[in-house]
């Protein structure tokens, strides 16, 4: 039985116009005469449209020469790829959905950066994301994680106001695409990034139908709490500051190479740099330089022999095409890519920094204050987990703390029953102030500063990774625990923290709120909290009553 629904990659291309000529025009013409492709017009999808295919022949392998002077046996294969390109208008915006070596036919001056990406971030589930691309300010790197079960965002590790996030790729919420009506309760799956890989409707009513849910998610849904970070760092667009950064940037491509500018893989092209054996570097120039790797001294050269203020202009011109061989024919081809977009640099405009990626430029801590407040309003819950009582004037952090455990059944109050430094064993290390019959381990601060609330963000980490890293800690700590507890509580082994929840009073503050934290420790326990999602912790933040002068009724747990 055919399928209703096809895995395609859609992209969404800005200045063209929804028109047929418009589309086709838009499409480099003397590429596609030099293919021998073909031009349909499928008047069947009812909106204006372009179909364009064409076959990439050769008539012997790339591998047959050099295998025959290997083996001595001469084998003649002949190697032949196809293209498929439909250009599609829709409600005015116009997309392209390639096939086989399709994508190869996009220009990629034309595509939306992050079409896939803002679908993504809206329409994805922040709990089962299945892999993630991500790129570092001015460290010239990309990362990239794959968790084939799905993972939440946290332990991805990608949450970084210096992080920007070029494509992820995971489980879909609930949403009316025409794959959603026939996958009987299976999970539906996509990648967004630069474009979309998603599965469409094959027929054209559902694939016109798809298309439009898709824009209007876009257009209309807000991103996941979890996920909005990744719209926090987007590229530089006043128009005074490009041309700013553009004229410093050509006036250092003038100079002799410093080492100011570096290399970095084009978001898009990772995949093709680690099959590419073969690379042609053609700027402001009518031949091209064939390497083995990205020359990154030719590049530089070309720039500086153009005059001055068309240095920046001819790299952005300038194509490195990215081919499988070195004969480099047209079936060998992986990427034609912007000579521009493999360079990274630093740049300052009086106190600003702004960092070159993929041909954009990005300012330095834009998102760093918004990241840090994001990240501390999530540790607060509407409807915490637990509530502690009122802590008096007077009373001491270790009686308060077994007040609360004498009067929760199951709780153990571990305030001073530390455990041995494995770095230094005669140092003693507090893992917790109160452990919670589920394993969660909580950490109590009474705090008029910045200081004491460091030491306690300072002791979850140091917790954690003592847990989770040393054996002898681990079983010391379990140990302590079934003594403490009389035998009453056990914890398996090989137990390793999965919650933390760290409970504050904060002195002459009407409560505790995100905005009430003192403004370090805003920075600090941002910090903490991600080091811990990372090691898949998660952080909840508590307030503790302020009881003023009232004496309690204190009643103590032995030790």
């Amino acid at each position: 039985m055919p399928s209703n629904t096809e895995v395609r990659t859609v992209y969404r291309l800005s200045g063209v116009a929804p028109t047929a000529e418009a589309m086709l025009y838009a499409l480099d013409l003397d590429f596609l005469d030099g293919l021998g492709a073909e031009l349909h017009v499928p008047a069947v999808l009812g909106v204006p449209a372009v179909y364009v295919t064409c076959g990439m022949e050769r008539t012997k392998a790339p591998w047959c020469e050099p295998m025959s002077r290997t083996t001595g046996i001469t084998v003649s294969e002949s190697v032949r790829r196809t293209a498929a390109l439909l250009l599609v208008a829709v409600d005015d915006t116009v997309y392209a959905i390639g096939c086989d070596q399709g994508y190869r036919l996009i220009p990629d001056h034309l595509k939306d950066k992050r079409f896939g990406l803002s679908f993504a971030i809206r329409q994805m589930d922040p709990n089962m994301i299945r892999g993630a691309v991500s790129r570092s300010l001015g460290q010239a790197r990309t990362d990239i994680s794959l968790v084939p079960r799905g993972a939440s965002v946290p332990l991805l590790g990608i949450r970084d106001h210096s992080r920007i996030v070029r494509s992820l790729g995971g489980y879909l919420d609930d949403l009316p695409l025409t794959r959603s009506r026939y996958s009987r309760g299976r999970a539906v799956s996509a990648q967004g990034g630069c474009g979309l890989r998603i599965a469409l409707g094959v027929e054209p009513e559902a694939l016109i139908s798809d298309l439009r849910t898709i824009a209007r998610i876009c257009r209309e849904d807000i991103p996941h709490r979890e996920l909005e970070f990744v719209d926090h760092i987007v590229p530089v667009s006043d128009t005074r500051t490009l041309d700013a950064l553009g004229q410093a940037l050509d006036d250092r491509l003038g100079r002799p190479a410093d080492g100011l500018i570096s290399v970095s893989v084009p978001s898009e092209h990772h995949e093709a740099y680690v099959e590419a054996t073969t690379y042609l570097t053609q700027i402001n120039s009518t031949g091209s330089l064939r390497s083995e790797d990205f020359d990154l001294g030719y590049v530089l050269t070309r720039a500086r022999l153009a005059p001055p203020g068309r240095r920046l202009k001819a790299l952005r011109e300038g194509t490195v095409t990215l081919a499988r061989d070195r004969r480099a024919g047209v079936t060998d081809t992986l990427a034609v890519t912007s000579a521009l977009s493999w360079l990274e640099t630093v740049m300052s405009l009086d106190s600003r920094r702004f960092f070159l990626m993929d041909g954009e430029w990005y300012e330095a801590g834009t998102a760093y204050v918004e990241e840090c407040r994001a990240t501390v309003r999530a540790l607060f819950s509407p409807s915490p987990s637990i509530s502690l009582p009122a802590w008096v004037d007077g009373e001491s952090e270790n009686v308060y703390n077994n007040r609360v455990a004498d009067d929760r059944p199951g709780w153990l109050c571990l305030d001073t029953k530390n455990v041995a430094n494995p770095l230094r064993p005669r140092d003693q290390v507090e893992i917790c102030d109160l452990l919670m019959p589920d394993g969660t381990l909580i950490l109590v601060k009474r705090a008029g500063g910045s200081g004491p609330l460091s030491h306690l963000f300072s002791q979850a980490r140091v917790a954690v990774e003592l847990l989770q890293e040393s054996a002898r800690v681990r079983a010391d700590f379990t140990a302590k625990v079934a003594r403490l507890s009389g035998g009453a509580f056990r914890l398996p082994v090989d137990y390793t923290p999965k919650r933390i929840v760290l409970a504050m009073l904060l002195k002459n503050r009407e409560g505790l709120t995100p905005d009430s934290v003192f403004g370090f420790s805003q920075i600090t326990i941002a910090q903490t909290a991600k080091a811990l999602a990372a090691r898949g912790v998660t952080v909840e933040v508590v307030g503790i009553p302020d009881g003023g002068t009232d004496a309690p009724t204190v009643r103590r747990l032995a030790s």
